[in-house]
């Protein structure tokens, strides 16, 4: 990429991708190559394009012009050397701990973490002997102690699932590199425009591309984002035989809504912060879990990790409250918004209500959802970019129904 590009915003490069040039010109658009097998010229040509990632395209499922544009461009975002496309955020997640870890080999991972991740590692667990511990997110003594010799991955998320804590990547990473160990960190709630896990010392970012870079609730995707060549190249050579490539349409979809990720990220940071707000004052609400609300746990990790440019946060579109009358409660205000939508995810245009405990998050136990935060009235919303005196109006009528 030129130094031109380079010294451009965000939100101007998103719009402005690298675009794989295929026929020696650059089309405005990025094009989608749909077709999955690629001729070659003699046999040297196509056996080269076997040895690894930014070969020539020879199948789908080693890369792809359409595919390999979406992998530049979200690598390009959060600096990273290189990225992995796969079919589904769970699928790069799959990916990266199935290329990484083998049995005998221990994880720590954060206590809150997206259910699916959670069932993930308990299934490494339980199936092929991985060993995981879990610490909290703010802590780097915690994981210090927690190290084995056989320790190779911590797992982080930025801000948790679904509440909403920061952890602090700068210090938990520390501690990791110092003993050698990779670090892998969940950034799809924050995106690269509120956070870029890399320049804390992260060796890989994963997103499940299907929230907030997709943006429309269109698209299924993963991709992971590695601060290393060599590191790129070795999980490229697991995700090749593992088959979670992602489709080229799906890509494309992917790169289109990226285009306004920075228009989207700012809109879904401030009505999330204006609900949260209103919400904190509300009789029906015991606690709100929102990283700009100054009562938040990791408000001033926030300030740190997830700055607005003005001394305040941007919080991500995402937040949590308790409500006192407990799973009853929370059932009769998910079934009661109109506004928005009882659905699952995250990230798109419109708002969504979920109750984690007996969704997202159905696979922990009671024990299990009280270390991650969650309550039986826990209800997470995921802001969309409706108007927010229409999405007030629409949860403040739900509350009444209480």
């Amino acid at each position: 990429m030129s130094d031109f590009h380079h010294a451009l915003h965000p939100e101007s490069r998103i719009v402005h991708p690298p675009v794989e040039e295929v026929t020696g010109s650059r089309p405005l658009g990025v094009p989608l190559h749909q077709g999955h097998v690629f001729a070659f010229p003699d046999s040297d040509a196509l056996a080269h394009a076997f040895t690894g990632p930014g070969q020539a395209f020879l199948y789908n499922r080693y890369g792809n012009p359409t595919v390999r544009s979406l992998e530049n461009a979200v690598a390009d975002l959060e600096g990273g050397a290189g990225a992995l496309a796969t079919a589904s955020g769970m699928g790069v997640i799959n990916t990266v701990l199935l290329a990484l870890l083998r049995s005998g080999d221990h994880v720590i991972a954060q206590r809150s973490l997206y259910g699916g991740t959670f069932a993930t590692l308990a299934d490494l667990a339980e199936r092929w002997g991985v060993e995981v511990t879990h610490v909290g997110g703010d802590d780097p003594e915690e994981v210090r102690a927690a190290l084995r010799p056989t320790t190779r991955l911590l797992h982080l998320e930025t801000v948790s699932n679904p509440t909403t804590r920061v952890t602090d990547l700068p210090a938990l990473i520390g501690v990791a590199r110092e003993a050698g160990v990779l670090s892998v960190v969940d950034n799809t709630f924050a995106t690269p425009l509120i956070c870029r896990p890399i320049e804390h010392g992260a060796d890989i970012v994963v997103h499940s591309a299907t929230k907030y870079l997709g943006g429309h609730s269109d698209v299924l995707a993963g991709v992971a984002v590695f601060a290393d060549a060599e590191l790129h190249r070795r999980v490229w050579q697991h995700a090749i035989e593992l088959g979670s490539s992602l489709d080229p349409f799906a890509a494309w979809l992917t790169l289109r809504g990226m285009q306004t990720l920075g228009l989207r990220v700012r809109r879904h940071c401030e009505t999330a912060s204006d609900l949260a707000g209103r919400l904190a004052a509300h009789p029906a609400v015991t606690t709100v879990h929102y990283p700009g609300l100054p009562a938040h746990p990791d408000h001033e990790v926030a300030r740190r990790l997830l700055p607005d440019g003005q001394g305040g946060v941007l919080g991500g579109g995402v937040l949590a409250f308790d409500l006192a009358g407990g799973r009853d409660a929370a059932r009769t205000f998910t079934e009661s918004v109109r506004l928005a939508a009882l659905a699952p995810s995250l990230g798109g245009v419109h708002t969504l209500v979920m109750h984690p405990a007996s969704t997202s998050h159905r696979q922990l136990d009671d024990a299990e959802l009280a270390a991650a935060g969650i309550s039986p009235g826990t209800v997470r919303v995921a802001v969309g970019i409706e108007h927010p005196e229409d999405l007030w109006a629409d949860l403040e009528q739900a509350l009444a129904e209480l």
